[in-house]
């Protein structure tokens, strides 16, 4: 248990530990109806990040708890496996910036199929099928037909170029 502590505890783990104590807080606060859980909605668009289609917070304690949960397992094998030494902190700050990377592509994962939960929540962007100046940028249906024709006819006039 001792281990486990300082694990938690010692640096540069002990980030992710105070940002999981505020998670934990906040959901603290929301149960009892304090806090509202789109509370960070309107400041924070997680589409840069990919997280986009659920709340924020959610979004954040999901990544939260990833990364705290791989940095602390981390530095307990870190701990256990690595003699106590300048390799050793070195060690531990790699695996705790590794962990928070880990912790980030797999919260994409996670909360991709979680955007159904939450339909009042902007999900990902979808790719168009725009033209270079083409006005608004919103497609219509002539837009679509154009731009199958002219692959249509460039396969054509390759093929008959062989």
């Amino acid at each position: 248990m001792r281990t486990f502590l300082v694990a938690a505890t010692g640096l540069p783990t002990i980030l992710p530990t105070a940002a999981l104590v505020v998670v934990v807080c906040f959901w603290l606060l929301s149960a009892l109806g304090v806090a509202d859980i789109d509370a960070f909605d309107t400041d924070v668009d997680l589409r840069a990040w990919r997280m986009s289609g659920v709340p924020v917070t959610v979004a954040l304690s999901v990544l939260t708890v990833l990364a705290w949960s791989l940095s602390v397992g981390a530095a307990l094998l870190i701990a256990v496996f690595v003699p106590p030494g300048p390799f050793d902190g070195l060690l531990r700050l790699v695996a705790c910036a590794g962990a928070l990377l880990v912790a980030w592509a797999t919260t994409c994962l996670i909360v991709r199929p979680l955007h159904r939960l939450f339909p009042d929540e902007p999900g990902l962007p979808v790719p168009s099928e725009t033209r270079t100046g083409a006005g608004s940028g919103i497609p219509d249906a002539d837009d679509r037909d154009l731009c199958r024709g002219a692959s249509s006819d460039a396969l054509q006039s390759r093929n008959h170029a062989t």
